[in-house]
């Protein structure tokens, strides 16, 4: 819990315990470094801060001292000590000065000191450019940027916006930094998540749908991926945005659709497999074409059982992890965990979270219940406890 003004509420663990040395470059998009080391910091990140004379003319060592709560270095006079074991090296903004200066080893300053250490320790680098749309389309500027992707080191554009190349998100920022960083640990797994609603059409302009709006799937996409994993989502329907840094997001707005795509995905050597997407029981058997008249009356469908998504991929997943959700509604809780199992073992899965649908929008009931292939079941008190318990199943790998 926040008390005091410079303290934040943490949103995440994927930069825990790491030492992020933060540059801030005279890019007028300096003004947003508040807001972006107040954001490391909400997913654990300890900062080291330099910052370039151009950069103290745009905003003051004072306000990213208070945002950072980390000593701000600005000129070879302060503590470089610190910059002897960091984890990765962030520059936001990221002037072309600054990138060209960097590709031909150039010393002018402590920043540039801190990315020359971290080139030759083959620390993680990631520069985030701000300038002008000219000064972003000049060939020399992308023949920079060319040579340092060819360098290992991460460039990340933002939106085109008013003529401008602005920088992304803060919150953009932090995921893809937390996904350079942990790509390079142990365990890291390929993973397919379907998330969302799915439809089937009455006519051309009518549906029936469930309910999703995606939320959790897309919280546990982004959650796995700036932990480093290799993440695709096969999404159907969802109100719930999706996070615009995801690398590969599959719209698949029907049953059908979403298995096939989920069949395609399965050649590809799948380490991990999420199963969150709401797949409608049933569908309509025979659509009409073009739209059925209104006012005539009552209208009768007939529905057809749907095949069942995780045991049709059951001997295409063989050999993964597998996590499947199950939502119940008006049992007990003994009897949502027996059908829990029950799935887990007709279908061939690694562990089962398992819901009441009166609990969800209870803040005093469990967020969920996880089942495991054993039989045994775990509480799940909240979201960070459900993004833990899963991510620990994926990083265990199929001997789990």
């Amino acid at each position: 819990m926040a008390t005091r003004d410079t303290d934040v509420i943490a949103s995440g663990n994927s930069l825990r315990g790491l030492r992020i040395v933060l540059g801030v470059t005279g890019g007028i998009a300096a003004v947003e470094t508040v807001k972006v080391a107040r954001e490391l910091r909400r997913h654990g990140a300890e900062l080291i801060v330099i910052m370039t004379p151009s950069a103290q003319r745009i905003i003051t060592p004072l306000a990213v001292r208070w945002a950072s709560q980390a000593d701000v270095i600005t000129d070879w006079d302060g503590d470089l000590s610190a910059l002897d074991e960091v984890d990765a090296v962030l520059v936001a903004p990221a002037t072309r000065d600054v990138m060209a200066s960097h590709l031909h080893g150039l010393q002018h300053g402590p920043l540039m000191m801190a990315l020359s250490v971290a080139r030759s320790r083959g620390t993680p680098i990631m520069m985030v450019p701000s300038m002008h749309e000219d000064l972003a389309k000049d060939p020399v500027t992308e023949d920079i940027v060319i040579e340092l992707r060819n360098k290992g080191i991460s460039v990340e554009w933002g939106p085109n916006e008013e003529g401008k190349q602005k920088t992304p998100t803060p919150n953009a920022i932090c995921a893809k930094l937390g996904h350079l960083i942990n790509q390079k640990k142990a365990k890291r797994r390929s993973i397919v998540i379907t998330l969302g609603a799915t439809s089937s059409p009455i006519d051309d302009i009518r549906h029936v749908q469930n309910m999703s709006s995606g939320a959790t799937g897309w919280a546990l996409a982004d959650h796995l991926y700036r932990h480093g994993h290799d993440v695709t989502c096969v999404a159907g329907l969802t109100t719930s945005p999706s996070p615009d840094w995801l690398p590969l997001i599959i719209r698949t707005p029907t049953p059908g659709e979403m298995l096939k795509e989920c069949k395609a995905l399965s050649n590809d050597g799948i380490d991990a497999w999420i199963h969150a997407a709401a797949v409608l029981d049933y569908v309509v058997d025979s659509p009409a074409e073009g739209k059925i008249a209104s006012q005539q009356g009552s209208l009768s469908l007939d529905l057809v059982e749907s095949p069942k998504h995780i045991q049709e991929l059951k001997d295409d997943c063989d050999g993964s992890v597998r996590i499947g959700f199950k939502l119940e509604s008006g049992i007990k809780q003994k009897d949502l965990i027996y059908r829990a199992i029950a799935q887990i073992e007709s279908s061939g899965m690694t562990a089962v979270i398992a819901n009441r649908l009166e609990d969800l929008d209870d803040a005093t009931k469990p967020r969920g219940y996880l089942v495991d292939s054993l039989g045994a079941h775990f509480v799940l008190q909240n979201s960070a406890d459900l993004h833990d318990a899963i991510i620990t199943l994926v990083e265990r790998g199929s001997e789990a």
